[in-house]
């Protein structure tokens, strides 16, 4: 069964440094990190301690608020440091590589006659389940809850995105495997959504309902396809996992073995050579970013996920659990003289007034990260609305999250949206209000005081 889902309302950003369909190992990293605040909500509990030997697989902490939930090590080696913060909080676990490594059996699993049960409890030990998560909340999903439906997006609309297509190539039978395993844990579909004229390795998935996609960013948002698709309604459930995940979750049922390898894409403007990179999940970015043509004293900025909604780290930072792309862009810290009041060719905006954006739709910029503006309050404009293509309305949701309105945040379609929905609206406003924070604190409210 196929659906085309054509999205209107967006907008592309097209930047300079898409990263050359070309893929390389990556220099391997001697360390490698894990850090608790990529999982959001999770209080870790530690299991493992500084100076114990780990195998790729084993588990390094579990939540403390539901023990099922493991977090495992990426690679086998040895735990070096537990760096902690206020209240002695657990900020990162850092794990020096063995030069050969080794790796936790968990066994293999025939998913096509094993289970609900016997997955989910694979997912679980394995720590797979850290790449299962769930909307409302957008955090990792509760083990005891069914849902309504499930959502991979193989489609990357952002700017400078990773191609899945591409990524993906030769995986079939891992992908298959994922969701073959993920559709007996739902009572209704598996939602797999992809390009619309793409050549896309889930074209010939079983077990699955694909959506071919078209339209501009954020069309690729699993935010954008669950509203369009299966919208959640209050006490629904769905849960949602990155297309690269998949692999991950298809290896363990397929050999045993948790191999956190992923493909990279090192992209942006500030890079010489964008290109592909087959790296681990934890590595130090350090092993991609300034081999290829990255100033080491350049005024940069380097971001582990896409300039919309990703994070920025330092220079010798780690590639977080979730992302797949790292993005290097120039650090917008100038300031433009009058900047406000005269016509602007090489900056992207909404609006025809001084910007002529507009008369260019093909071109790639090259944007640092200046707001081009200061903070103040919100200005009624209507230009949200453009770029916002979910049914919400997102200047008066972002309102009621502001000033903590539990019902109207409910009313309003709260228990649908994820930060990075916001991310589109916060590149264009006006008012520079941190629109994804918003979103993030009002979700952990309700979280909080309903979930």
């Amino acid at each position: 069964m196929s659906n085309d889902i054509k999205i209107k309302k967006g907008l592309d950003i097209k930047l300079k440094g898409e990263a050359e369909k070309v893929t390389e190992n990556a220099i391997v990293s001697n360390f490698y990190t894990i850090r608790p605040e990529d999982f959001h909500q999770v209080i870790p509990k530690l299991v493992a301690r500084v100076g114990d030997k780990v195998k790729a697989g084993d588990t390094v902490f579990y939540d403390k608020a539901n023990e099922n939930i493991k977090f495992v090590s990426p690679v086998s080696g040895e735990i070096i440091e537990i760096a902690r913060g206020e209240k002695r909080r657990i900020l990162s676990i850092k794990i020096q590589a063995d030069k050969e490594q080794s790796y936790q059996d968990f066994g293999s699993l025939d998913v096509n006659t094993a289970t609900a049960e016997a997955i989910k409890s694979r997912l679980l030990e394995s720590g797979c389940w850290a790449f299962v998560k769930q909307r409302p909340y957008d955090v990792i999903a509760k083990p005891n809850s069914t849902p309504k439906s499930i959502f991979i997006s193989a489609y990357a609309s952002a700017p400078l995105a990773a191609d899945l297509d591409f990524t993906l190539q030769g995986k079939e039978a891992e992908l298959q495997a994922a969701i073959t395993a993920l559709s007996k844990l739902t009572e209704g579909n598996v939602n797999v959504s992809v390009g619309k004229n793409s050549n896309s390795p889930f074209s010939n998935i079983k077990d699955a309902t694909i959506h071919k996609v078209s339209g501009p960013h954020p069309s690729g948002n699993v935010g954008t396809q669950i509203n369009k698709i299966d919208p959640i309604n209050k006490g629904e459930v769905v849960w949602t996992l990155n297309a690269q995940d998949l692999v991950i979750i298809g290896e363990l049922f397929l050999t045993g073995k948790f191999n956190a390898e992923r493909i990279v894409a090192l992209a942006g403007s500030s890079v010489k050579k964008p290109r592909y990179f087959r790296t681990k999940i934890g590595s130090e970015v350090a092993t991609m970013v300034y081999d290829n043509g990255v100033d080491k004293d350049g005024n940069d900025r380097i971001i582990s996920g896409n300039v919309l909604s990703g994070k920025q780290i330092k220079p010798d930072g780690f590639l977080d659990y979730y992302s797949n792309i790292i993005t290097v862009i120039p650090e917008g810290d100038d300031y433009e003289f009058f900047g406000w009041n005269k016509p602007i060719f090489n900056k992207i905006s909404t609006s025809r007034a001084l910007t002529f954006s507009w008369l260019s739709p093909n071109k790639k910029y090259d944007l640092d990260t200046n707001t081009n503006g200061e903070h103040r309050a919100f200005v009624v404009t209507g230009s949200y609305e453009e770029v916002f293509p979910l049914d919400i309305y997102p200047l008066q949701i972002l309102k009621s999250c502001m000033y903590k309105d539990l019902d109207e945040m409910e009313a309003l379609g709260m228990y649908e949206v994820a930060p990075e929905d916001f991310a589109l609206t916060e590149f264009i406003c006006v008012s520079k209000q941190p629109h994804q924070k918003i979103i993030r604190e009002g979700l952990d409210l309700m979280l909080k005081e309903i979930g």
